[in-house]
């Protein structure tokens, strides 16, 4: 019994391991649909996978500086002690 519950559990990751194996190959629109029209002002037509990248503003940069070293915090006003009852 247990080496049967083994046996499937290896077939079980094998398989999964082999569904993460996929094909990659150029996106194609699926049977009988056809791509989005071109966007107003664009005369060519996007494919689909420019379609997929985001444009720049989806993709913000970082725009607060990170801490490079150790400085003293300012007096917060609102870090007041819990309210006991």
């Amino acid at each position: 019994m247990l080496g049967t519950l083994r046996t499937l559990g290896l077939l079980g990751l094998a398989a999964l391991a082999l569904a993460g194996c996929g094909n990659r190959r150029e996106l194609m629109p699926a049977a009988g649909q056809t791509l989005p029209v071109a966007p107003y002002g664009r005369e060519d037509k996007p494919s689909a996978d420019e379609l997929l990248d985001p444009p720049i503003l989806a993709r913000p940069e970082r725009s607060v500086e990170l801490r490079k070293r150790s400085e003293e915090r300012e007096d917060d006003p609102f870090d007041l002690p819990p309210v006991r009852n």
